[in-house]
């Protein structure tokens, strides 16, 4: 099928020609407004795919004489169109700054009393050092990348919302082993790379339902996490701080630097992995259907040996990668840790390898997405129920508009019981527009209940919405690409359920959360070995590998 070629302009031209908006053009081609909107935002760019067949077709149709390429070029044409689009402008990179956010709306912002001590503050934190480098966000894009080809798995989790008061050394230690055991046993199970992405060194403000907060009738400001208030109920406690920034800042490169010590220094050697999930495996209440796998492992690690495949000789096996991620909430911090890398002339955003935007704080004209469109390390985008097909497409044109493999992570976020109802269209959207995705599934913040008057999430519903999203990407022909989780490395009671069957009445019992109640470190790795099996089910048995290859 000979398929011809058309420029930005030549379709605006033809479209102009047939009086039609590009609404009206998309529903004549069979594609969502978007598409006629992307295949225009390059005035110059030649296009080659089947909608451009059509377009050609209906000028046909219709005897338009489409001028050639040059004829635009050498003399720009009035085409009269009569939807003029802000979309060129809106998301064109010649307008874009690390501060041109302060200009859009925004949502989910703090009130401080007093902007001076806030300018201040922002002021010295841009001569601060950057906490994370412009080579390490490259190098998770590169990994992410490759999981959107479908060769990879990423897990993201950590903290709901770090605390100034819970940081120390023996948590950090603690997540970071737990989270390390789950990445052993989703590699072992997918045989594929997992990519570790924590929820940590900055994830402290989290957006609220409500500016204000009434307990016996008593009003105040809400808690926005640490690095904005107090979570004690007390009117100095929530008053906004900017001082608050230069703690989180300050509580993050100490975290960073542990962690940098954990991954390289030997804490995190496959042995020692392997030996303290065989600890966990042993204390189970499902040891039974987890000591198969662990067994597997066991074995391969044995052979490994055999042959001289040991930590000591393959620094792959002692060393690992780990990398840092929050939700871009607070802007003027964000901006503040914005810098230029040297080498490339880009924009990074310093304060996390990877940094996201909240179902709340999407909206495509807003701050948030204005900030995070300008910045070249991986983003996050969570899609909540609220967002529809035409809405990803747009926002995903303002996030990756070179379609970069690796940019863009979409994180899921329904509930157990209206995940088939909203995911499905979705991921057609996806693939119908042909762009590059890392798909992701956030299973806990649909499935908030209140169980004892405390906020809860079912350990069931949760594994139910991990189930289901696999279910329908591999019904798709998609890549379930990753998990998103809030947990913690210790064993608090937080969700109900699990092996150890946490009821209503245990909640009480060690409920330390400041935010979302969190998996404790056994749930989390139950949920792994849980993931682990469905990973499993879609991989291709080695017969049928060798045959694909």
């Amino acid at each position: 099928m000979d398929i011809p070629t058309l420029t930005g302009r030549q379709i605006k031209y033809i479209r102009s020609m047939l009086d039609l908006s590009q609404a009206e053009l998309a529903a004549r081609i069979g594609v969502s407004q978007p598409t006629v909107y992307r295949m225009e935002l390059d005035p110059n760019r030649a296009h080659q795919t089947i909608p451009i067949l059509k377009v050609r077709a209906l000028a046909d149709e219709n005897l338009i004489h489409v001028p050639d390429h040059a004829a635009f070029t050498a003399r720009p044409l009035d085409l009269g169109v009569k939807s003029a689009s802000e979309f060129t402008a809106l998301h064109s990179a010649a307008n874009w700054s690390p501060s041109s956010w302060r200009d859009k709306p925004i949502q989910q912002v703090p009130s401080y009393p007093d902007p001076q001590a806030l300018a201040d503050v922002e002021e010295r934190l841009k001569s601060w050092p950057p906490l994370v480098f412009a080579g390490e966000a490259r190098a998770l894009k590169k990994a992410l990348g490759e999981v959107a080809e479908g060769n990879g798995f990423m897990l993201q989790g950590g903290d709901c919302a770090e605390s100034f008061v819970e940081h120390g050394a023996d948590n950090i230690r603690d997540f970071f082993r737990v989270f390390l055991q789950m990445a052993v046993v989703l590699t072992f199970a997918g045989s594929q790379p997992v990519v570790k992405v924590g929820r940590i060194a900055g994830q402290f403000a989290k957006p609220r339902s409500s500016d204000n907060e009434t307990r016996d009738g008593v009003t105040l400001p809400s808690y926005r996490g640490d690095i904005i208030n107090g979570i004690g109920f007390d009117s100095a406690s929530r008053i906004p701080d900017p001082n608050r920034q230069e703690m989180a800042y300050r509580q993050s490169a100490a975290t960073l630097n542990l962690m940098r010590a954990f991954a390289q220094g030997g804490y995190a050697s496959l042995d020692n992995v392997h030996r303290w999930m065989l600890g966990f495996v042993s204390d189970s209440p499902q040891k039974n259907r987890y000591e198969a796998l662990a067994a597997r492992i066991t074995e391969t690690m044995e052979f490994m040996r055999a042959v001289g495949i040991t930590a000591q000789t393959h620094e792959g096996l002692r060393e690992t990668d780990l990398y840092t991620s929050h939700e871009a909430l607070l802007l003027g911090y964000e901006e503040a840790l914005t810098r230029v890398d040297s080498t490339t002339g880009d924009w990074y955003a310093t304060s996390g390898h990877m940094i996201w935007i909240g179902d709340r704080t999407r909206q495509e004209d807003h701050a948030h997405v204005e900030f995070c469109r300008g910045i070249k390390n991986p983003i996050g985008l969570k899609c909540g129920p609220s967002l529809e097909p035409d809405g990803l497409i747009r926002l995903a044109d303002a996030l990756n508009p070179e379609n970069e493999s690796g940019r863009l992570t979409l994180i899921t976020r329904y509930g157990a019981d209206k995940i088939g109802d909203h995911l499905p269209k979705l991921v057609r959207a996806i693939e119908r527009e042909g762009r590059s995705v890392v798909w992701s599934c956030d299973p806990m913040h649909g499935n908030t209940i209140t169980a004892n008057g405390f906020k809860t999430r079912p350990f069931e519903r949760v594994l139910r919405e991990v189930t289901g999203f696999f279910d329908i990407h591999r019904a798709e022909g998609t890549h379930p690409g990753g998990i998103h989780i809030e947990m913690t490395g210790k064993n608090v009671t937080e969700c109900m359920g699990g092996a150890r069957a946490i009821s209503a009445d245990h909640l009480g019992d060690q409920y330390d959360t400041v935010c979302d109640p969190r998996l404790n470190a056994e749930q989390a790795l139950e949920l792994a070995f849980l993931t682990a099996e469905l990973l499993k089910k879609g991989r291709p048995e080695p017969a049928q590998r060798q045959a694909a290859e």
